[in-house]
């Protein structure tokens, strides 16, 4: 669900002391996208949506989450349904799994 190694590589990459602030400005980040997603979800937007929330996955390390939405954007890029549901459920875990495991 969440990449340890990715968020240790992060970590030694930037510093504990700027990894919570990166930490911080991603939940952020994401947490106002799939606030969208969950209320208001625009069906022109979901494609890029799904992209931009993939690549911010990736790159703090929550690797369960950036697969949902790597299958979800590629169903938006295909015209096909997307069902947002389990794509929130992963992140409101991975989320959890995080604050546990990084506190």
């Amino acid at each position: 669900m969440v990449d340890w190694d990715r968020v240790d590589e992060l970590k030694a990459e930037i510093g504990v002391e700027d990894f919570q602030e990166v930490v911080e400005l991603f939940l952020g980040e994401v947490d106002e996208v799939v606030e969208r997603l969950r209320t208001s979800p625009d069906t022109t937007m979901l494609e890029a949506d799904l992209h931009s929330l993939r690549s911010s996955a990736l790159n703090i390390g929550f690797s369960a989450f950036a697969a949902r939405c790597g299958a979800g954007e590629l169903a938006a890029a295909a015209g096909s349904p997307v069902d947002l549901g389990p794509i929130m459920e992963i992140y409101d875990e991975s989320r959890l799994v995080f604050a546990r495991g990084s506190g």
